[in-house]
């Protein structure tokens, strides 16, 4: 389980509207978080939500998963990463630091399949937890992905790729 207040920073990858990175800021403001997101429309929203709230220690980022998780600044210098797909986001994590994936619905075939590609990238899957989203019948998942040894250079693969080709 991820201990909140030990982690310093925290990317969200592919934020979209925020979501969880704003919040995250909201609720522990100690983190020193970073928004990373491909298109600059979401991006010049969100500088204006945190220009809005006053909110400080966050940096938006316009750039695409793939380019910025080669970048010396940007690579294996988080404590926390939020995100959906592993070969995207494990670069950015610290050894020692988490990548939290948000799945909906059941992920058990996915995660099976998944074990060798995130011990290719450095990481290991930590106690999953499920729940259904108050009043709906939504399920989601939280998968948790420990960080346990340095990612190979070749990693991330240029966009496209992952989806393409799948770790195996």
């Amino acid at each position: 389980a991820v201990d909140i207040y030990q982690v310093q920073s925290a990317i969200d990858v592919g934020t979209g509207a925020g979501f969880p990175g704003i919040p995250l800021k909201i609720a522990f403001p100690h983190l020193k978080i970073t928004l990373l997101d491909s298109l600059n429309k979401r991006i010049n929203f969100l500088n204006e939500v945190v220009e809005t709230l006053g909110l400080e220690n966050v940096e938006t980022c316009h750039g695409r998963a793939e380019d910025f998780g080669h970048r010396k600044e940007y690579r294996e210098q988080y404590d926390l990463c939020t995100s959906t797909l592993s070969e995207y986001c494990v670069p950015f994590v610290k050894i020692g630091g988490q990548f939290v994936s948000y799945k909906s619905g059941n992920v058990d075939n996915e995660l099976r399949e998944s074990e060798k590609a995130i011990r290719i990238l450095g990481g290991e899957i930590g106690k999953v937890c499920s729940f259904v989203l108050p009043e709906t019948d939504f399920a989601r998942t939280l998968v948790p992905i420990k960080k346990i040894k340095s990612t190979g250079k070749k990693y991330p693969r240029k966009a496209g790729t992952p989806s393409k080709e799948p770790l195996q």
